[in-house]
């Protein structure tokens, strides 16, 4: 799909299908399933993904398009949980069985199954290498033992993609197992969170279930591999959302600037807000040129693990820091739920914490570039 033909699309079911509901759904806690499909049957969800299986192959620049005009809703929690399997299916891609991937991925793709991953654990949030949930075979099954939190579209994802411990201690020692969502004994618990109001996110609990040693994904115990190539695209992902809901905020900022009067003025008239605004445009455009970079890089066959760390940081800090000014812009408005600006500004803390902390990411780039 050419970008421009692609911005249109996605531009048409966000003005039509999701901004108008999307207080509703904050408000709800939830969107409808229904959303799956519809994004399904335009192929937004298959974008990215191998012909094969029926993905589309996209370009890292046409995601980039993809979700900027997704972020025109002003709502991360929604992008979250609608676009899920963006972390749940790669690792069916690179390591699923022929038969898997043809009995699992065209379902996903199409928004009729939902797929979700499940790494992070209540003891441990970003040591991967120290899971606890255990798969131990028996048979031609692996009995799962553990539980994930933080999971989103947990609680009703159709196929969760699940970091287990096979072997001994330490990144050697885990693998990836796909279990199904209606899996005997599992069972799922919901989380309220300070953001992400609409985004399904649950607490999973494996007692004793049984799973198909043919939903292995890879090879026994080569598992933290598999799962550590979602991250730099994940990570790219995110970024790219704090950048592109920055702007919204500050779209926001404008317009009420522009129409809200003081001392008989409109704001915008005022210089100290002016200077806000343009500060917050600064940081857009300063992180957008970060991604365009990246973006370049990696549709180059580059995989700068160290820079999208940063980026993913930077993108973060331009999201919080826009957010708050455009509430502050907003005055009493920005502390009223129902504003894009009030919701990011809620939701900004997610993306600083969300596929590496700041600490872990500064931590992981020092040691890609030696320093450490």
């Amino acid at each position: 799909m050419m970008e421009e033909a692609l911005r249109a699309t996605v531009r048409r079911f966000v003005e039509q299908e999701l901004r108008p509901h999307v207080n509703d759904w904050e408000e709800a806690g939830t969107f409808p399933r229904a959303l799956y499909k519809q994004a399904g049957e335009l192929g937004l969800l298959a974008l990215g993904f191998p012909e094969p299986e029926g993905g589309i192959p996209a370009s890292y620049r046409q995601l980039q398009v993809l979700n900027e005009e997704l972020c025109r809703t002003g709502c991360g929690g929604l992008l979250a949980s609608l676009f899920s399997h963006r972390i749940g299916a790669p690792p069916i891609v690179h390591g699923g069985s022929a038969a898997l991937r043809a009995r699992v991925l065209p379902g996903i793709f199409a928004g009729e199954k939902i797929s979700a991953l499940a790494v992070t654990e209540p003891g441990g949030g970003s040591d991967v290498a120290s899971l606890a949930t255990t798969a131990v075979r028996d048979g031609d099954h692996y009995i799962v033992n553990g539980s994930k939190t933080f999971i989103t579209s947990g609680m009703r994802a159709d196929w969760i993609t699940v970091a287990v411990r096979t072997g001994g201690a330490g990144a050697s020692g885990i693998s990836a197992l796909l279990v199904p969502g209606d899996t005997p004994s599992l069972a799922r618990t919901p989380l309220k969170k300070m953001g992400w109001w609409c985004s399904d996110t649950a607490e999973l609990h494996f007692d004793q279930c049984r799973v198909p040693a043919a939903n292995l994904l890879g090879a026994e115990h080569a598992g933290f591999a598999l799962l550590m190539r979602n991250f730099n695209d994940e990570r790219l992902m995110l970024a790219m959302h704090a950048c592109f809901l920055a702007q919204a905020c500050l779209d926001e900022a404008v317009e009420w600037a522009q129409q809200r009067k003081t001392f008989g003025k409109t704001l915008v008239q005022h210089q100290a807000v002016r200077h806000k605004l343009v500060a917050m445009a600064t940081r857009i455009e300063a992180t957008r040129a970060f991604i365009d970079s990246i973006v370049a890089r990696m549709d180059g066959g580059e995989q700068p693990v160290a820079q999208v760390c940063m980026l993913k940081t930077f993108a973060a800090q331009t999201m919080q820091a826009c957010s708050g000014e455009a509430v502050q812009i907003l005055g009493g408005m920005g502390f009223m739920r129902g504003t894009v600006s009030e919701r990011v500004y809620r939701d900004a803390k997610v993306y600083m914490i969300g596929g590496g902390a700041e600490e872990i990411l500064n931590d992981l780039a020092a040691r890609q570039l030696g320093w450490s």
